[in-house]
């Protein structure tokens, strides 16, 4: 008697499993998408004076250059929609012809295979932007990643493979491809720290490492210049309930002054939106800062919201209602 040849389960529910995690992709890429084109903030867990979401989402690596600046997260959705139609188009179309059916298994299979790997290698892209550019820790990105990461993985091992060779070799080719496209994409991100004469449209990432001591009343040295857009947002700022609550030995409070730059700055202090909350700096206000329960520097407090850590000027701008330029100079 012979027996049946058994079909492992994981070739029975690779294709329902793939599409469910797509799915999973495609609302979380779809909710970055909405928060990113309608001006929302993202929710986020992060501690204080650490980046989070936000300062991902508003990073020059957050737009696609070559199509006008629309989100990445855009792009993402259509990918992982396109895998959950990929996934599923066999199983809810069956052609009364067997031969077309398995040519459309094959074909989607195929397809599945390079998605799958251009997905995962541009995910594995970001996780180096992630760690080494802009240090910020995104657990919508984290996500993505796996998801793609465990889509590779169902393709190769939800189905039968004839020639594994082949799978290799599609791997070589589709991720060098995938690579080179996208640091083609991203060749005029300027990472190379701060100028005093950044280009409008192109704005430079700023970090900071103290050298000396800070100054009690002042704190270090802002080297930064100002942009017509940074003006602007300090003078609004001054028109909304805003308050940034800092200390002077705080590094992420000096970012967050580099940010705006000497002149906007200046006129943050005018409008005292700046509050020191040092007790051992001449300008010192530690109790108005325990009144308003700060744990940790900075923290931005508008309209009654708090935000904690540093933030973007698009972030400062999103949520105090700015409309004014946005051509910031730098971001973080």
């Amino acid at each position: 008697m012979i027996r049946r040849r058994t079909t492992p389960w994981i070739h029975k529910w690779s294709r329902p499993l793939i599409g469910a995690i797509a799915g999973l992709g495609a609302l979380t890429t779809g909710y970055i998408a909405i928060e990113k084109l309608t001006g929302g903030t993202a929710a986020c867990v992060a501690e204080a004076g650490a980046k989070g979401c936000n300062d991902v989402l508003s990073s020059p690596w957050a737009t696609i250059p070559i199509f006008g600046g629309q989100p990445l997260a855009l792009f993402g959705l259509l990918a992982y929609v396109s895998m959950v139609i990929l996934a599923f188009a066999p199983l809810a179309w069956k052609p009364d012809d067997k031969n077309s059916q398995k040519q459309l298994e094959n074909l989607t299979w195929w397809l599945l295979l390079v998605g799958a790997i251009a997905m995962s290698v541009f995910s594995g892209y970001l996780m180096y932007l992630l760690a080494f550019q802009i240090q910020a820790v995104c657990y919508y990105c984290i996500a993505s990643a796996l998801f793609s990461v465990s889509l590779l993985v169902l393709t190769i091992i939800g189905r039968a493979w004839e020639d594994i060779g082949q799978i290799f070799f599609a791997a070589i080719i589709v991720g060098m491809v995938t690579l080179i496209g996208t640091l083609g994409v991203y060749a005029g991100v300027n990472t190379s720290g701060v100028t005093s004469d950044a280009t409008p449209g192109e704005p430079q990432r700023i970090s900071f490492t103290p050298q000396v001591n800070p100054d009690p009343a002042f704190g270090w040295e802002i080297t930064t210049t100002s942009g017509e857009a940074e003006i602007e947002l300090a003078r609004h700022l001054g028109t909304v309930d805003a308050k940034e609550y800092v200390a002077y030995w705080c590094p992420h409070c000096h970012e967050q002054k580099q940010l705006f730059g000497k002149e906007a700055y200046k006129i943050l202090q005018k409008k005292q939106i700046i509050v020191e909350c040092a007790a051992d700096s001449p300008k010192g206000q530690p109790e108005v800062c325990q009144a308003a329960k700060i744990t940790g520097f900075p923290s931005w407090i508008i309209n009654g919201q708090t935000y904690s850590g540093v933030q973007n000027l698009e972030q400062l701008a999103r949520i105090s209602g700015y409309t004014g330029p946005k051509n910031f100079k730098y971001f973080r």
